[in-house]
Formats: C-alpha cells, sequence, structure tokens
C-alpha cells in the first residue's frame, strides 16, 4: 500500500482516455459498456476477523467466523466478543459478512461445514456491549441455502441477505423486514456475480463482494454493485471495481462503506487456502491466513470498454 510509484501508476492508467484508432465497444443499443469505477487504495489495515466489516461514527466493526470485535478510527482494537453464539436457541458456529446501524451489528448467522449451511438466521448484537440482542429466522420459502453477508438499507426499511452457495440460492438477494424481520421476497440479480461474500447498502445501490477470482492463478475478485429498487422483480448488475490491487491475491469477504471520509472498505484474507469455504492449509511463505480491510476512495470511472 506503501508503493507510490505504482499506485501512481495504476490509477494514470485507469483514467486513461481510449488510444487514438480504437472505438468504444456498444451494445445493439448502441450505448457505451458500462464503466467501471476508479478507487484509489488509502490504507490497510490488519484486523483479527476473517470474515466483515462495517462502519458507523467513527468506530469499525469487524466479524470472524466466531468473533466479533470493535476498532477505534484509529483502527486500534477496543474489545472482542469471543463467545457470540451462547444465546442461540438453534446451533450455529459462523458469522458472514455484518452491518452496523443505530448502534446495533447486524449479522447473517448459521451453521456451516464444508460448503453446507443450516439454520440461516439475521442475529442483531448491541455495538457497544457486543451481546446478543435478538434474532429473526429466515423463511425457507425464500430458496436460500446459505447467508454469507447482510446490509441494512433504512431507506427500503430492509434487511438484505445474500448467499455465497453456487446456483439458484446465489442468484437472488433476499429482503427482509428491518423492524419485524418479516420476510419481503427475493430479487434475481441479471447477471449472478459468483460465490458472494459480502453485501452493503449505500445511497439506493447493493454493492456485493464476489470470489471470483482464482488465487492458484493470482486473478483478483470483485466489487458489483446493482440498483435496490424494490419495485423490480430482477436487479441489473454492473462491474463496480476489480481488486486488483491488494497485498496478494486471496480471499474477497465483507463490503462497507464509511460514509464520514467517503471511503469504501474492503475485508480480504490472504495466505490459506480454501477448499468448500473453509481454510485447509496455507500456500508457500505463509503459516497463517492475514486478514487485512483495504480502504479506497472513489475518484471517477474508467474509460468505456475498448474494441480490440
Amino acid at each position: 500500500m506503501k508503493n507510490t510509484k505504482r499506485l501512481l501508476t495504476l490509477v494514470i492508467a485507469a483514467l486513461m482516455v481510449p488510444a487514438f484508432g480504437m472505438s468504444a465497444c456498444s451494445s445493439g443499443s448502441g450505448e457505451a459498456d458500462t464503466k467501471e469505477r476508479v478507487y484509489v487504495p488509502v490504507s490497510s489495515h490488519a484486523v483479527d476477523g476473517r470474515q466483515g466489516i462495517a462502519c458507523e461514527e467513527g468506530m469499525y466493526y469487524v466479524s470472524g467466523s466466531t468473533t466479533l470485535s470493535v476498532y477505534d478510527a484509529d483502527w486500534k482494537l477496543v474489545r472482542t466478543q469471543t463467545e457470540p453464539f451462547t444465546a442461540f436457541d438453534a446451533e450455529v458456529n459462523h458469522i458472514g459478512d455484518i452491518d452496523v446501524y443505530k448502534g446495533e451489528i447486524y449479522a447473517g448467522v448459521e451453521y456451516f461445514m464444508d460448503g453446507e449451511a443450516s439454520n440461516i438466521q439475521m442475529a442483531v448484537y448491541d455495538a457497544d456491549t457486543l451481546e446478543l440482542k435478538r434474532t429473526y429466522m429466515f423463511d425457507p420459502a425464500s430458496g436460500q441455502t446459505e447467508v454469507s453477508g447482510i446490509a441494512v438499507d433504512p431507506d427500503n426499511a430492509s434487511m438484505w441477505m445474500c448467499s455465497w452457495a453456487e446456483g439458484e440460492s446465489g442468484s437472488y438477494l433476499y429482503r427482509y423486514d428491518l423492524e419485524s424481520g418479516e420476510y419481503l421476497g427475493r430479487y434475481r440479480m441479471d447477471k449472478p456475480p459468483q460465490l458472494i461474500q459480502g453485501v452493503a447498502y449505500k445511497d439506493g445501490f447493493l454493492y456485493i463482494t464476489s470470489d471470483d477470482g482464482d488465487a492458484d492463478d493470482d486473478a483478483p475478485d470483485h466489487v458489483y454493485k446493482c440498483r435496490a429498487d424494490v419495485s423490480l422483480d430482477e436487479f441489473e448488475v454492473s462491474l463496480e471495481k476489480t481488486l486488483d490491487d491488494v497485498t496478494r491475491q486471496g480471499e474477497i469477504e465483507g463490503i462497507s462503506f464509511d460514509r464520514a471520509n467517503d471511503q469504501m472498505l474492503i475485508s480480504y484474507n490472504r495466505g490459506a487456502r480454501i477448499v468448500k469455504g473453509m481454510p485447509k492449509g496455507f500456500y508457500d511463505g505463509y503459516d497463517e491466513e492475514i486478514h487485512e480491510v483495504f480502504v479506497y476512495h472513489k475518484i471517477g470511472e474508467k474509460a468505456p470498454i475498448l474494441c480490440r
């Protein structure tokens, strides 16, 4: 993150206009392809959780698979909850990406083992004490078979859940009432991202992290977005960012926004080999998995994709 020369090269390349003699590709409607946004990396921070990130009023909240932690504005650890499941009725062992809203942490919780999930629910913790306050069970009729993240959408008075599972479950975003936890329906994505890890809401849009890159091939993961228009049955998905500027390719996880500083936060892991959603050994040069939060500032848009 401190390699200034590399950073400047990335920014300049991203902002270049189409080269002479090359024309922008277009769809059948004659409109240019969707533009990817340009984000400048601001900083990165080692954290103690591998799953999710959330931010509210200058505090950062991090979820591990079995932990919740709070960091202050300088990314110093304030407190950690190491036993977040003791008050649950149904057996659970996994927290996904989280969100925070009005002093409460929202978490997608489940029992997860080797790619299979059960007992899916929405859990709400006190952001100060990290103690469980209430839970809402998911609706099995939704067709959702896994929960990898949750996002609070105050504009639609909703909680949104996403699914890491491939196939039908991962093709939708699932909406629940923010107050009652009542299931309100699912919304198909026209181009579903693969292996969805996290979701966040900001200014009318849902942002989705996708573990669609292969770390073995040094291929990056991506962030996508879609408009949270609940009057529609299907959401149009567009590419927001390619994660080609992380320390080393690994596994993308949660996403959030620091609205006060106009920054995007991405939770990212490296070092461990992931098999069926679970760490199984390490890559050469690592004897532990490293968890980081990357902080980005959006500065513009890339030029349209070029025909070659």
